[in-house]
């Protein structure tokens, strides 16, 4: 039974965590965890463990445990990591795919364009903006099941899920413009076109290019960020 309770309490508070309901830093103490879950308090330690393996979690002693978070610098040394896996592995998809496999990616390129095509028409796009993030996971998830390399993809899905939960922009709000979106479908197309031309160097280089522009966004928004915690921790107003 606390086999059963315990994988409850782990997909309640992973739920919670990717969610962005639990945010980067937020404390998870497991007496109020066991309350909202309904399950004991063993059982939501046991899954806080689970999750701190996940890399998702922190647990300090004598201070308990936490939505992972991270300072500038190792946020840096995350995406450096994750950019040079995925670079690897779209040389490796390009150079192992096959026609069926490049249809996959090329499926979510597609469904990509249509809804940012979407997005021209209306100024309400926050379901889009979701519609468009899945699509996007899609495609790099299909890169990676090319690249056929079980430790890679470990790897790399599990940086992934680092990387959304301590660079998770406010509920309901979007970091980038139509423009930006248009660039990064562009950059899509770039890395489609060389991994189905099976040019190795090719799909290196634009995957590295997609994945630095992605890090000096996400990158420029944290420093906004921490500065914005620096100031309200001395009583600053931040100016935008």
């Amino acid at each position: 039974m606390e086999l059963v309770n315990t994988d409850v309490a782990y997909k309640f508070i992973r739920e919670k965590i990717l969610s962005g309901v639990y945010s980067a830093g937020m404390p998870l103490a497991s007496k109020n965890l066991s309350k909202e879950i309904g399950v004991s308090r063993t059982p939501v330690r046991d899954a806080l463990r689970q999750l701190e393996a996940d890399g998702l979690v922190i647990i300090k002693p004598r201070i308990g445990a936490s939505v992972k978070s991270m300072d500038l610098k190792e946020f840096k040394d995350l995406c450096g990591l994750r950019q040079a896996l995925e670079t690897y592995a779209a040389g490796l998809a390009a150079h192992n795919r096959t026609e069926s496999e490049l249809e996959e990616i090329h499926g979510a390129l597609e469904a990509m364009r249509v809804i940012v095509e979407k997005m021209l028409k209306t100024a309400n796009d926050k379901e889009l903006l979701g519609d468009l993030a899945r699509e996007d996971v899609r495609f790099h998830l299909a890169i990676i099941n090319v690249a056929k390399n079980d430790l890679i993809k470990k790897e790399i899905m599990r940086l992934s899920l680092i990387n959304r939960v301590v660079s998770n922009p406010p509920k309901g709000k979007s970091t980038e413009t139509l423009a930006n979106r248009r660039t990064v479908l562009e950059s899509h197309q770039e890395i489609f076109d060389a991994i189905a031309s099976k040019n190795v160097a090719a799909a290196k280089n634009a995957m590295e290019r997609h994945q630095q522009k992605n890090l000096e966004k996400v990158i420029l928004m944290m420093g906004v960020k921490e500065r914005s915690k620096f100031h309200s921790e001395l009583g600053i107003a931040v100016k935008g």
